[in-house]
C-alpha cells in the first residue's frame, strides 16, 4: 500500500507540473482530489489494512494529500497570474491621446545681454536692483543734479503725465532711491530696466530702450576703478579682450565724465570705434542729495546701451529687430538658450 501510495504521488506531482492550463489542472483536480479520485480511494483502502497499521497509513495519506495540494495550489496560481496577464493585454487600451509638439523657444537678444550683465556683476558682489517706470521728476532729474531750468534736460525729450510726473528717462532713479534707502552706507549696484525718450524711431533709435546703469559709493573709489570695472566687463561680455577708447564728456551726474567707444570689426572686415555707453565719478551734489559726503565718499557710475551692446555683439544693423517679434529673427539666437 504505501509503494502504491508512492507511485501515486510521483503520479501527481508529474501531471501538476506538466500542466500549461487551468483546464488540465482541472481535470488533475477531478482525476486524483475529488471524492472519487484517486487519493480519496486511497483513504477507503484503510478497511482492508489491520487495525493497528490504519493510524499510521492514514497520517502518511494526509502527508501525501497535503504536499501534492500545495503543489496543485501554486501551479493553479501560477496559471491564473498567466491568463490575467494574457486578459489584460487583450484588453488594454491605449487611451493616451497624440501628444503637442512644444517648439522651444529662445531667449530675446536684449534678455541675453541683461543675463549676461547682471551674471557678471553679481559675482562681483553687485546687487541688481530695479524700480518703477513711471517715475516722480525729483528722482528722474533733481537727484540727478539736474534741476528745473537746466539746460540739460534739453538733451531728454521726456514723455510727462503732469509737472511731476514722467516716463523715466533712464534708470538713473533707481539708483537715487537707493542711495536714500542706504542711508549713507557703501553700496554696489546695477539697474537694468526699460526707459522712454521722445526720439523719432529708426534704424538705431527708439522711443523705448534698455539700459543698465551701475554705481558704486564707498571710500577711496577712484577713476581707475571704474576703467578696470568697464575694461573687465567689456571682456567677459564679448568673450575675448576688448581694445577700449575713453573720451572726455559731460553729464550733470558724474564729474568727470567719459564717453566709452570699443574697437569693432565691420562685417566686410574694417575696423572702427563705437560708442557704447557713458560713465564718470559721482558728482558731489549727487552724492550730498544721496545723503553721502562728498568729503568722505566717492563713486562711479556708468550707463549702458542694452541696444547697442546686443547690436556689436550679434552683429545687428536694424535697431527696430528687437521690437517686431519676428519669430526669423528671434530664432537666430536659439543656440544662446
Amino acid at each position: 500500500m504505501k509503494l502504491q501510495l508512492e507511485n501515486l504521488k510521483q503520479t501527481i506531482i508529474n501531471a501538476i507540473n506538466e500542466a500549461n492550463s487551468l483546464e488540465n489542472l482541472e481535470n488533475i483536480h477531478n482525476e486524483y482530489f475529488s471524492k472519487r479520485g484517486a487519493l480519496s480511494q486511497m483513504m477507503a483502502n484503510l478497511r482492508n489494512l489491520e487495525p493497528a497499521e490504519r493510524p499510521a497509513f492514514g497520517k502518511l495519506v494526509n502527508t501525501v494529500k497535503d504536499e501534492v495540494r500545495l503543489l496543485f495550489n501554486n501551479k493553479k496560481e501560477e496559471l491564473e497570474t498567466i491568463k490575467l496577464n494574457e486578459k489584460l493585454l487583450l484588453e488594454k487600451v491605449d487611451i493616451e491621446l497624440a501628444g503637442d509638439k512644444f517648439l522651444q523657444g529662445s531667449i530675446h537678444p536684449l534678455n541675453l545681454i541683461i543675463e549676461d550683465t547682471s551674471s557678471y556683476f553679481i559675482s562681483n558682489g553687485y546687487e541688481v536692483v530695479t524700480g518703477p517706470e513711471i517715475e516722480l521728476d525729483l528722482y528722474n532729474f533733481e537727484m540727478m543734479n539736474i534741476a528745473k531750468g537746466h539746460p540739460a534736460r534739453e538733451m531728454q525729450d521726456s514723455f510727462y503725465f503732469d509737472p511731476k510726473t514722467l516716463l523715466r528717462t533712464h534708470t538713473s532713479p533707481v539708483q537715487a532711491r537707493t542711495m536714500l534707502k542706504k542711508e549713507g552706507k557703501p553700496l554696489k549696484i546695477i539697474c537694468p530696466g526699460k526707459v522712454y525718450r521722445r526720439d523719432e524711431d529708426d534704424s538705431t533709435h527708439s522711443h523705448q530702450f534698455m539700459q543698465i546703469e551701475g554705481l558704486v559709493i564707498d571710500k577711496n573709489v577712484s577713476f581707475a576703478n571704474l576703467k578696470e570695472t568697464l575694461q573687465s566687463y567689456l571682456d567677459f561680455l564679448f568673450k575675448g579682450k576688448v581694445e577700449m577708447r575713453l573720451r572726455p564728456s559731460y553729464f550733470p551726474f558724474t564729474e568727470p565724465s567719459i564717453e566709452v567707444d570699443v574697437l569693432f570689426t565691420k562685417k566686410d572686415g574694417t575696423t572702427t570705434f563705437i560708442e557704447i555707453l557713458g560713465a564718470g565719478m559721482v558728482h558731489p551734489n549727487v552724492l550730498k542729495m544721496g545723503g553721502y559726503d562728498p568729503e568722505v565718499y566717492t563713486g562711479f557710475a556708468f550707463g549702458i546701451g542694452v541696444e547697442r551692446l546686443a547690436m556689436l555683439r550679434y552683429q545687428i544693423e536694424e535697431i527696430r529687430n528687437f521690437y517686431n517679434n519676428d519669430l526669423r529673427f528671434l530664432k537666430q539666437f536659439k543656440e544662446e538658450f
